[in-house]
């Protein structure tokens, strides 16, 4: 009587999967309540700082949307027709992201240039310090949360989305310096100067985006570490004489690995592939979910040979 199989990586996975989900709605949520009270604000103060971070919240939204939709996306189970899954959902949604980030500075820069050069003072500012300090603490928390889910999801989607709410906590910092110190010192400049230093930095923040998506769309290769990893595992049983030809991908949340066992030519082939099959085993516990796929590959080497002897046959 056959035994069950048991899929120890099931919970794992239902977690990520709760976690991404989580993760994606609370940041619709943060994002349109931020709206609301940051457009109350820039009506108040007609603040250029004030208006710029109005900007990156009415993006966030939008980029938002775009992640909780690719998350969903990205989480639904291979098809017929996407045999791979649905996992490269989350590094396009990652380039409509830098897509809305990069809109935003552009925006920043055509609206604060002319303010630099002929400055409007501040009114109101006590209502825009009041909203900037409850934005920044409602994007803390989200930030916080968010990072916790990338730790244990390695979403890049939710890692998008954080990194633009980090971008955002600056962005606040900066606006609150210009409320507080425009009206106290006179120094009407300092909110569009700010205003055009945060776009630059949304520059940048966009620019990280686009090249993390790009590497997963263009199947790059996992870390050098992970790689080290995976062949480390492999020879943990002495049988494997070596391990060549290992491709490893990402795509979301789902990893593809592919590599040949070099065992001894005299194994019979139902050894060769209880060998082949503890090591996939010992990879999916590492990296949970990951498709393994392993070719097993006669080789010269009898499993007693010396290193020289090896160096020798090879």
């Amino acid at each position: 009587m056959a035994l069950p199989v048991i899929d120890l990586a099931a919970p794992a996975l239902q977690t990520r999967t709760r976690l991404m989900r989580q993760a994606t709605a609370a940041s619709v949520v943060v994002a349109l309540t931020l709206v609301a009270a940051k457009l109350v604000a820039f009506v108040l103060t007609d603040s250029m700082a004030m208006l710029s971070t109005l900007i990156d919240s009415l993006l966030d939204v939008c980029a938002s949307v775009i992640t909780l939709w690719a998350v969903r996306q990205s989480l639904q189970p291979a098809d017929r027709e996407h045999r791979f899954g649905h996992g490269k959902a989350e590094p396009l949604a990652g380039l409509g992201q830098a897509v809305f980030i990069g809109g935003s500075a552009v925006f920043l820069f055509i609206e604060a240039g002319p303010r630099l050069l002929n400055p409007h003072p501040v009114v109101n500012s006590s209502v825009g310090v009041a909203v900037v300090v409850a934005s920044m603490i409602a994007t803390l928390g989200l930030v916080r949360f968010q990072a916790s889910v990338v730790r244990r999801t390695d979403s890049l989607a939710v890692s998008a989305d954080a990194l633009h709410y980090r971008g955002d906590l600056l962005l606040n910092s900066g606006v609150l310096v210009a409320l507080v110190a425009a009206p106290w010192l006179g120094w009407h400049w300092l909110d569009p100067l700010l205003a055009l230093v945060i776009g630059g930095v949304v520059l940048v923040s966009a620019w990280r985006i686009v090249l993390q998506s790009l590497d997963m769309l263009m199947d790059h290769e996992l870390a050098d570490a992970d790689r080290v990893h995976i062949r480390a595992l492999c020879a943990t049983d002495p049988a494997v004489l070596g391990v060549h030809d290992m491709r490893t991908r990402r795509a979301g949340q789902s990893i593809f690995i592919q590599l040949h066992l070099e065992l001894d030519s005299a194994m019979t082939l139902r050894q060769a592939n209880a060998i082949a099959h503890s090591a996939e085993q010992r990879i999916q516990a590492a990296f949970p979910g990951a498709e393994v796929l392993i070719h097993q590959d006669p080789s010269s080497e009898a499993p007693h040979a010396t290193p020289l002897e090896r160096a020798k046959a090879g």
